[in-house]
């Protein structure tokens, strides 16, 4: 699924966002990354999407390689990926069911089963009933929901959540979580960083990479 074979990122200002990373994540893992705020999480989930690419070592995701020409593997890498970021980026003046249908249209899906595949998304996230709505009028928790079910909606190989749970209390931030773990399956893996760290610590079945000054330690909790 992500290999990650001795790889560095130096940003061009010279900052050495990681050192010499070594991670094997397998297909249908649940995985949280954590750390401090500069901690590098946020440069390990960037490689992962082709938004960087490392400075040194190998990089391969989904079975392509990540490096600085190849740009073609990395377009195809992002069709099997179901970003959740920070913002939201929800489009206002549009309803909840056409903005998880964007997330679909540059696939090239039929608009058929492009909306079929939005509304039963909207169903998962416990939204169906605000398909009409426009964003702008929905909750922050809900409008975290329709971003997670338009990246859940393409049926992706690779789910990757950058904060999920920044902004919500804890009974929603919880809730949200168990959202995101409920779409992994055995060919669907889930890659969530969070420095919440007290919500996570009682996990179990789940692989932890801490990102501490560059340089990460590994935990896997399986029964």
């Amino acid at each position: 699924m992500i290999i990650l074979d001795k790889v560095s990122l130096i940003y061009t200002d010279k900052t050495q966002a990681l050192i010499d990373i070594n991670v094997n994540i397998k297909p249908g893992e649940i995985v949280y990354i954590t750390g401090p705020s500069g901690s590098g999480k946020t440069s390990l989930l960037k490689l992962i999407m082709g938004m960087e690419y490392p400075t040194s070592g190998t990089l391969s995701v989904l079975g392509r390689q990540v490096k600085n020409n190849s740009s073609g593997n990395i377009r195809k890498i992002r069709r099997c990926i179901g970003p959740v970021f920070q913002e939201f980026k929800l489009i206002e003046g549009r309803t909840t069911l056409e903005n998880v249908m964007m997330g679909m249209r540059f696939l090239g899906v039929k608009p058929r089963i492009m909306k079929a595949a939005a509304n039963e998304a909207l169903e998962k996230v416990g939204l169906g009933h605000k398909k009409l709505s426009m964003v702008e009028n929905l909750s922050w928790g809900e409008s975290q929901r329709v971003a997670i079910a338009r990246a859940v909606a393409r049926k992706p190989s690779l789910i990757l959540a950058d904060e999920p749970t920044g902004n919500l209390d804890y009974d929603n931030a919880i809730n949200i979580l168990g959202l995101l773990k409920s779409f992994k399956d055995e060919n669907t893996t889930v890659i969530i960083t969070t420095h919440a760290t007290h919500l996570i610590e009682d996990e179990q079945n789940a692989t932890f990479i801490s990102v501490d000054k560059g340089r990460i330690t590994i935990e896997r909790r399986y029964q």
